[in-house]
């Protein structure tokens, strides 16, 4: 019994080993392309596909005015662009504030979900969606959010690449200096686009669809069938779809957008809970074909691999933890107390998503923001709280499995609009705070 405790343990501990060195590579390549842009497509006039951007929205009356407000200030020619607001049953003044939009901008439409088909999640609203799309690529953006003025064109750019199926831009954080959860997920961002999405980039493996601040083919989304509402993950659903179909995901690092992150903890559970069920659910389908895929490389079924169970890695450090200290309690020997420090020592290392210290550290450096190191040590709070979150959403697909449950309840994300305000006041911040905000908003 003790030596097959002891061969778990050995496992465990070189699977969080993989993930350890998977982000030095990945730091290590986002420090040697420090300037980060030389690999992506210029832009080029010459190539201007007619472009659709879907807008989610359910309830959304505190943020929708606010991007739509952007989409009519984007750069992309108009005779070329259409954004279709995707009102998803609303009961607030989500509907009325996109049609006031709809009626003084001919390329904004908005149709409408009734209070029977709707308020199912976003995969269900963006098939509705798509049922009026009228280009060759299709954006996404989320209703909180607020791009570049020439977003579009750093993202079609990669387009002209016929092997290109999905694009991918940065995800930051609008009111970051609101709460110590904002400023933490502004840390997870950083970590997780400007270093580990960035490298995947770079190395030709397989950076992660967002599904928003990013964009697909359509004839790609209609040959798949469109999205599948029984996935809580319809973006890393989408990335492997893309993969396994011989397309490549790019991602373009200089193309931003910033969001509207959740404020307290209870919304932190909520919103990494569909997470981790969806990204599971993604693992379980398609671990397998990843494996036997004849149109992937070793290298990219080894990142996806990584990649897909990345939200088990908090599971099995906490299960490598118990184990550890259970096996230097009933049979102590020196190799085992060595791996069982090895692992706090290493825990910022091999948290996949969940921001790893040095991808963080690196990412902050890069972004020329060394004032929010002082955060990083808490980013342990996270950790552990996703140690809980991954418990929990594994034992809900269990359970699920054995109850024959086939969907999951899509749990919304709330918007405050508190963002609103850096928007409004960018110009007139102190320097430490505006330097977030003043390339973005005040010199596009």
């Amino acid at each position: 019994m003790i030596l097959v405790l002891n061969l778990i343990f050995v496992f465990l501990v070189m699977f969080m080993s993989a993930y350890l060195a998977r982000h030095y590579i990945f730091t290590l390549t986002a420090l040697y392309h420090e300037k980060g842009q030389h690999h992506h497509n210029p832009h080029d006039a010459a190539y201007q596909p007619t472009v659709s951007v879907l807008i989610p929205a359910r309830n959304e009356e505190k943020v929708i005015g606010r991007i739509l407000q952007r989409m009519t200030e984007l750069t992309y020619p108009k005779e070329k662009l259409e954004v279709i607001v995707i009102d998803d049953a609303s009961t607030d003044q989500t509907s009325e504030i996109a049609e006031e939009f709809a009626k003084e901008h001919e390329y904004i439409k908005v149709v409408h979900r009734s209070l029977e088909d709707g308020g199912k999640g976003k995969p269900a609203a963006l098939n509705h969606g798509l049922k009026y799309v009228e280009g060759e690529i299709v954006c996404c953006f989320d209703a909180d959010y607020y791009p570049q003025r020439d977003i579009l064109e750093k993202l079609i750019a990669c387009f002209k690449d016929p092997k290109v199926g999905a694009v991918q831009g940065r995800v930051t954080v609008l009111n970051e200096p609101n709460t110590l959860v904002t400023r933490l997920v502004a840390l997870e961002r950083t970590g997780g686009y400007r270093v580990d999405q960035f490298a995947r980039d770079s190395l030709g493996l397989i950076p992660q669809f967002g599904g928003t601040v990013g964009g697909f083919r359509r004839s790609l989304i209609e040959s798949l069938g469109g999205w599948d509402p029984s996935m809580l993950a319809e973006d890393t659903d989408l990335t492997f779809k893309a993969c396994l179909a011989g397309y490549k995901v790019r991602y373009v690092n200089d193309a931003e957008c910033y969001e509207e992150a959740v404020e307290n903890w209870r919304s932190y559970w909520r919103q990494r809970s569909r997470w981790a069920k969806g990204h599971m659910q993604c693992a379980f389908r398609y671990l397998w074909p990843l494996v036997k895929s004849k149109n992937l490389r070793l290298r990219e079924k080894i990142d996806g691999f990584l990649l897909l169970n990345v939200y088990f890695v908090p599971i099995l450090v906490g299960l490598a933890w118990i184990l550890g200290a259970t096996l230097c309690l009933i049979n102590p020997s020196p190799w085992i107390e060595i791996l069982w420090v090895a692992i706090s020592i290493s825990v910022y290392s091999s948290v996949g998503n969940f921001a790893p210290f040095f991808e963080v550290g690196i990412g902050a450096y890069l972004d020329g923001r060394k004032r929010i190191y002082w955060l990083i040590p808490l980013l342990l709070l996270t950790f552990i709280f996703n140690m809980l979150i991954c418990t929990k959403a594994l034992m809900d697909l269990c359970v699920s499995k054995v109850t024959r449950k086939k969907r999951h309840a899509w749990a919304k994300t709330l918007h405050n609009g508190t963002g609103n305000c850096y928007l409004n006041n960018a110009k007139k911040m102190s320097p430490a705070i505006s330097h977030f905000f003043l390339d973005l908003f005040g010199s596009q």
